[in-house]
Formats: C-alpha cells, sequence, structure tokens
C-alpha cells in the first residue's frame, strides 16, 4: 500500500520499520546529488541498507550509498581534514572507526564516505527529520540517495514523485511542505 506522509514522526517511525522512504519538498535538486528534496531515505544503521537500496532503484549491486550526516556531528564520523562542511556531496571522506561501527551502508569498499553535511539553516525540515532519527538512535546519520530508478532523471514534479512510486518498492512519501 502506497502513502503519503505528513509528518516527520511517522516517517521516522518508517524508516525505524526498515521501510525505504522518499521525500519530495520545496525546490528541485542542485546538480546530480541527492541533497533532501528529492531523496530516498533509509535507516543509515542497517548493514544490508545499501543492497535494499540497489534493489529497490534496480541499480547494480556493488554501487555505493551516500548519507546526510548533521554538520555538528561530521567530525566524529569523518576525517575532514581540511573541510569544515561537504553541503553538496562532492568529497568522497574518510571514515572514522565510528562510521565503519555505526553505519556500515554508508562506507564504501575504501573507507570513504560521500556524505552530504547538514546545516539547519540549509534546508530546516531535512534537518529536523535527521535530528529526531538522532534523538530515537543516537546516530545523527540517514542514508540518502537520489528519488529515482534506474535510467531516470531525478524526480522534478509530485506526478514524476506518484510515477516513481507506482513503479518501484518504495510505499512511503513524504510531503513536508503539504
Amino acid at each position: 500500500m502506497k502513502k503519503i506522509l505528513k509528518t516527520k514522526e511517522e516517517t521516522i517511525e518508517k524508516i525505524l520499520d526498515q521501510k525505504a522512504v522518499a521525500i519530495f519538498q520545496n525546490h528541485s535538486e542542485w546538480g546530480a546529488r541527492a541533497l533532501g528534496n528529492r531523496s530516498i531515505l533509509f535507516d543509515s544503521r542497517n548493514k544490508n541498507a545499501k543492497e535494499i537500496i540497489n534493489k529497490i532503484k534496480g541499480r547494480q549491486w556493488w554501487r555505493p550509498t551516500a548519507a546526510t550526516i548533521l554538520h555538528e556531528h561530521c567530525h566524529d564520523y569523518l576525517n575532514m581534514h581540511t573541510l569544515d562542511e561537504s553541503p553538496y556531496m562532492t568529497f568522497a571522506i574518510d571514515a572514522k572507526q565510528k562510521a565503519l561501527d555505526e553505519v556500515p551502508a554508508c562506507v564504501h569498499a575504501d573507507n570513504t564516505c560521500r556524505f552530504q553535511t547538514l546545516k539547519r539553516k540549509q534546508n530546516p525540515n531535512y534537518y529536523d527529520l535527521i535530528k529526531l532519527f538522532y534523538e530515537k538512535t543516537n546516530v545523527p546519520i540517514l542514508l540518502n540517495t537520489s528519488f529515482n530508478l534506474k535510467g531516470y532523471p531525478i524526480v522534478e514534479t509530485f506526478d514524476d514523485a506518484l510515477l516513481t512510486l507506482q513503479n518501484s518498492e518504495i510505499n512511503y512519501l513524504y510531503t513536508p511542505n503539504g
């Protein structure tokens, strides 16, 4: 059964139940990355998350996943070196042991991660969603991949979102803006 979710609480409940939830909000994404406006979200703690998401999207088994982390926690999980932030998921960043232990599906075979760091002012709805996940799990990270299926562009319109839901194993769409 496909369902549209309106609250961050019910969205996090589905993610904690190991369900993939798509998010559709605000403006389009910038570039080719999933930055929390048109994304598929999943529990970052699930060691099989990469395989689950790649199956849903129809991607090859080896394709890596990415994630979003609350900015204030990025230095706990990542060796940021001279970077202070990575808001556009443009860097492969060395994972610390904490990332390997807590969010293994977000760490690539070479022990790097392609993380988006997120400050509340950049995307308040998305930040608050991850913060709620953190409050419930003590992990400030959600697995985040683009809201599209293999061979299709990132979802642009609400009709695209509904069509993608109909043609995938995603059962939930979170629309915090209405």
